[in-house]
């Protein structure tokens, strides 16, 4: 597996020292469960975004919403 080096705060080295005590093995697992998790939450937050965007263009827009309106129009409530 790839290494890398990288700088934390006091604090942080505190709570990656603690890692068995949050069932991890080691630092390392640790921290790759807390970067995936963090992928995670902005892949999410990014798609929220995009929804909210998305939403925002069809609500201002009649065009589209007539659009939309037509192409559900006869398909099963």
């Amino acid at each position: 597996m790839p290494q890398m080096k990288f700088s934390v705060e006091a604090s942080q080295i505190g709570f990656l020292n603690d890692h068995k005590k949050y069932g991890f093995k080691d630092k390392s697992s640790m921290m790759r469960a807390a970067l995936n998790r963090l992928m995670r939450d902005l892949e999410r937050e990014g798609l929220r975004e995009s929804a909210a965007l998305y939403a925002e263009i069809y609500r201002d827009d009649p065009e589209l919403q007539q659009f939309t309106g037509s192409a559900i129009s006869g398909w099963p409530e």
